[in-house]
């Protein structure tokens, strides 16, 4: 929407939350990411480590130790080489399996499954060079850059200090023979990206922190908008107002033919009102002609005294009526002696006989 409808000062509606993620805009760190890779991948290379240095010992071995025994055979390199690269598939499948593993859980910790076939389309407003120059000197990039800039420096920090740690170990590797000089590096190396790790996952945690702040910020929505989305979601609100005023209209032309029939109205006395008419003559049993609550209810209670009809209250029978009775729906038989009480009473009233009816039924 254009900003000239207003400021973005209303929080994001959950069907803009929903469409905002379907069009691919979420929060999400890619520094969490590669930071919690580098540590896993660190981790998984200290499990299974010793097992692919064993290996290329014995490759080592076998290809460059004992007598000279390749042949200038094609078919014969051609199964030579075969054979390590399925030792070598064999040994390094559990670490690449890891680390893919890793990487899935750690975006689906961050976003949830999204697929989202649309940005594999082709767009050229992703190679216009206007647009690019635009977002290379946007703030958001230079705000990236500096936070590069700080974490190259943290990275360089933790790396010297940790070097530094190992010193004298460094030094002492120079009379040791060279698999223990390689087993020393590596595990120098393997401790000190393990260091590394972990001040680029506390970096991270800011950076996921103000990514989701951002995207909160991005999703935010004008009242204009807002507006827009309730007219597409519930229709024009003066449309669902003439709608609702014409159902108001049909209900009380409903009630003004409804409520004059009616023998008695029981009430709540305020809240309920419910319209009573019995024909010994060509009903079975009483039923209900008209009910409401609120001002239905008031409407009913007028109509009632503009008729002369006695209205009762009795808050159980009201109660229990307006629940479970529709209009013009029989009164339950668990609910007919009561009726038949206030209907034999409003016939004393006028001085007639209730005839057919019995309250003990």
């Amino acid at each position: 929407m254009p900003e000239q409808f207003g400021d973005k000062s209303q929080d994001a509606t959950p069907f803009r939350r929903q469409k905002a993620r379907e069009e691919g805009q979420v929060a999400r760190s890619q520094d969490l990411a590669s930071a919690l890779l580098l540590i896993g991948a660190t981790l998984v290379l200290m499990y299974f480590g010793g097992e692919i240095a064993h290996y290329f010992y014995l490759l080592a071995e076998r290809q460059l130790g004992g007598t000279a025994w390749l042949q200038a055979d094609p078919n014969f390199i051609v199964v030579e080489t075969n054979i390590a690269w399925v030792h070598l598939a064999k040994v390094l499948a559990p670490v690449f399996g890891c680390m893919l593993l890793l990487a899935v859980l750690v975006h689906l910790g961050q976003v949830g499954f999204l697929f989202l076939p649309s940005k594999l389309a082709f767009d050229l407003q992703r190679i216009s060079p206007i647009k690019g120059a635009g977002r290379l000197f946007s703030l958001s990039n230079v705000v990236r850059l500096a936070f590069g800039i700080f974490k190259l420096t943290v990275v360089a920090s933790v790396a010297l200090w940790s070097v530094w740690q190992h010193f004298d170990t460094i030094l002492s590797l120079g009379g040791h023979e060279i698999v223990e000089v390689f087993i020393g590096i590596t595990d120098i190396l393997l401790s000190t990206c393990l260091k590394i790790g972990i001040a680029l996952l506390i970096l991270a945690v800011f950076d996921y922190a103000y990514q989701r702040w951002k995207h909160e910020q991005d999703i935010r929505m004008t009242p204009q908008e807002v507006r827009e989305e309730m007219k597409t979601l519930q229709g024009d609100p003066q449309v669902a107002a003439r709608r609702r005023q014409i159902q108001r209209q049909l209900v009380l032309n409903r009630l003004q033919t409804a409520v004059p029939k009616a023998d008695f109205v029981v009430t709540n006395p305020t809240e309920l009102a419910i319209a009573i008419q019995y024909d010994p003559e060509t009903m079975e049993a009483p039923i209900v002609v008209a009910k409401g609550a609120g001002l239905v209810a008031q409407r009913i209670r007028r109509l009632a005294l503009d008729n002369g009809i006695p209205i009762i209250e009795r808050k159980p029978l009201a109660r229990s009526l307006y629940q479970h009775v529709d209009v013009n729906q029989p009164i339950p038989a668990e609910q007919y002696a009561a009726v038949a009480e206030l209907l034999r009473y409003v016939y004393e009233l006028k001085g007639k006989t209730l005839p057919g009816i019995n309250p003990a039924a």
